[in-house]
């Protein structure tokens, strides 16, 4: 059964207690031990590899009007899909960076998202990278096949929030307002084959313990029932960004270690990102403490790293395309980052701390004919 269906039973399940517990406020002495604990266990399990990643933004075209992302349909932004040649420009600069990991990431826009182009873009984005995963709109089964058969290994899909009041209030209109088809979507993204399937909420939008415990047992029953699939948990905090919205319920960042901790003293087998979001000191903690993968180097906008797009940059307020008021020079950022380093100064922060930056992981060759 998916896991809309026994939601509400898993929260009061005795694993979202057990989980609840290690949420607990923590003194300094029990949440040293607990990191200690997470870092063992990160080491045992995945020793000293950071995998590294970069988003690369296809469109920040979006259908949904969700009260606190900066590509909401209702927000006055400059907008833009890239042409394939233009993605492939994206890419090529990433490449050279060293990348050779790469999340394609679309707001969820039908009329610009469509019609064969995700399936073109990772077509000929295997053609360089060999590791390709999508963040896009959740889509049926049938609809991922192609996907998949075109070269995409990974998807990540976010609940945003599993408090159903606050998704109904924050999704206000568009078809992400559909809280169980969203909550199902990894499930059927396994269905069709994608061999690594990334969970997370995005913290700020209800109580952070609430989310964690729902986050926790979504993750439980993946593991149950998408066994083939390697999972991975990302814990995104709202940043600022286009509309101007504010976390209504903050995640300190001692609470977030906390968290980090949690989760892999629950799950000592399961990748946990760190994003761009987070500022560098934090992250280079939590690298040594339970995160595994990391992007870096990233923007959140598409065009960002080569100014692909330009020429085709149109602002819309409420779906519509507006007159500019003067020549337009980039497409708006999704959310603002807070680690600003370069790919290769990530790597060699990493390398200070102990650790191995892993750019490769996979590649296609490995699969059996």
């Amino acid at each position: 059964m998916p896991f809309s269906s026994q939601f509400d039973a898993a929260l009061a399940a005795p694993f979202a207690a057990r989980f609840r517990r290690l949420l607990d406020p923590a003194d300094d002495a029990r949440l040293h031990r607990l990191a200690a604990e997470s870092a063992a266990l990160t080491r045992r399990h995945f020793g000293r590899t950071m995998r590294l990643f970069a988003p690369l933004y296809l469109s920040n075209e979006c259908i949904n009007s969700c009260a606190y992302c900066g590509f909401s349909r209702e927000n006055a932004i400059l907008r833009v899909t890239l042409e394939i040649d233009e993605m492939l420009a994206e890419a090529r600069h990433l490449a050279a960076a060293g990348f050779r990991n790469i999340l394609l990431v679309a707001g969820e826009h039908p009329k610009f998202v469509s019609n064969g182009y995700l399936e073109t873009c990772v077509r000929r984005l295997a053609e360089i990278i060999p590791t390709v995963a999508l963040e896009v709109a959740p889509m049926e089964t049938a609809d991922y096949l192609p996907l998949v058969a075109a070269g995409a290994e990974g998807l990540v899909v976010y609940q945003e929030t599993y408090h159903r009041p606050t998704y109904a209030e924050m999704h206000v209109h568009g078809p992400k307002k559909d809280f169980s088809w969203r909550l199902d979507c990894p499930e059927r993204a396994a269905a069709a084959g994608f061999r690594r399937i990334g969970i997370g909420a995005l913290f700020g939008l209800w109580d952070w313990r609430d989310e964690a415990v729902a986050l926790a047992a979504h993750l439980d029953h993946l593991l149950r029932t998408c066994w083939k699939a390697q999972l991975t948990v990302s814990l995104p905090r709202l940043k600022p960004a286009a509309g101007d919205f504010h976390p209504r319920h903050p995640l300190p960042d001692r609470e977030l270690i906390q968290l980090i901790c949690a989760l892999r003293l629950t799950f000592p087998h399961v990748g946990i990102v760190m994003s761009t979001r987070e500022p560098a000191a934090l992250r280079d903690v939590t690298a040594r403490l339970g995160v595994t993968h990391m992007s870096a180097g990233s923007h959140t906008e598409p065009g960002g790293y080569t100014g692909q797009g330009q020429e085709n940059l149109h602002l819309t307020v409420r779906g519509r395309a507006v007159a500019c008021d003067g020549p337009a020079e980039a497409a708006t950022e999704q959310f603002a980052i807070s680690d600003d380093r370069t790919p290769a100064e990530v790597a060699q922060k990493l390398a200070a701390l102990g650790l191995d930056p892993v750019w490769k992981d996979w590649d296609p060759a490995l699969t059996p004919a």
